[in-house]
């Protein structure tokens, strides 16, 4: 079957992208390892030792950088609904992040010890529909920033993905009134036609 004028399209994109390229140069399984690169040169997320939680870490790139930086220091827990091939130094849990079994999950991973670090890059299945999928992904956003409250230090770190739209300023709103510092980046790895952007917090109320 022939692709779609979309899909050609998008295809082109992707095999142009110098992300993409970067990623197979060294040994990422995303491009999107790039996004948390540039976020972890501005904000210093990852120091010795930290507990590093990784949610919606299907491929795994994140949980790469984050591994390649902690080195044999700390721990790395990492969710999805999608199985992902092993990752040194990674733990990886394949449940659904939507139930609260998942956060359970993750307490008892870390052993009643607080994270140090919540990296969120949840997204949606795309229905193409815009307001729908930002919907969906303030709802995914909400789940990170509920289970920052429950895991994460005092001074500790939540960095979530949200889509821009409707529901944006509500839930920008929620993350200033639970941290005391939060802060919008988008990443140059990530496309200027995407509606996400990323919100930083640090140190809970």
């Amino acid at each position: 079957m022939p692709l779609k004028p979309s899909s050609k399209a998008w295809m082109m994109e992707h095999v142009n992208d110098p992300f993409v390229h970067l990623a197979k140069k060294h040994g990422y399984r995303a491009r999107a390892a790039f996004k948390l690169k540039e976020m972890d040169l501005k904000w210093k997320l990852f120091f010795k030792g930290a507990n590093v939680v990784d949610l919606g870490a299907a491929p795994g790139s994140w949980s790469q950088y984050a591994a390649r930086q902690l080195k044999d220091s700390g721990n790395i827990l990492a969710l999805d609904l999608l199985s992902i091939e092993p990752i040194a130094n990674v733990h990886f849990f394949q449940c659904d992040f939507t139930c609260e079994e998942s956060l359970l999950l993750l307490k008892q991973a870390l052993k009643n010890k607080p994270a140090d670090i919540i990296l969120s890059d949840m997204a949606p299945n795309l229905s193409g529909i815009k307001d729908t999928d930002q919907a969906k992904s303030v709802y995914l956003a909400e789940l990170a920033l509920d289970c920052a409250q429950n895991l994460l230090q005092t001074n500790g770190v939540l960095l979530v993905k949200v889509f821009q739209g409707s529901a944006y300023n509500a839930f920008l709103k929620s993350m200033q009134s639970v941290f005391q510092k939060v802060e919008r980046f988008k990443p140059k790895a990530s496309r200027p036609r995407s509606p996400e952007v990323y919100l930083f917090g640090k140190g809970l109320k």
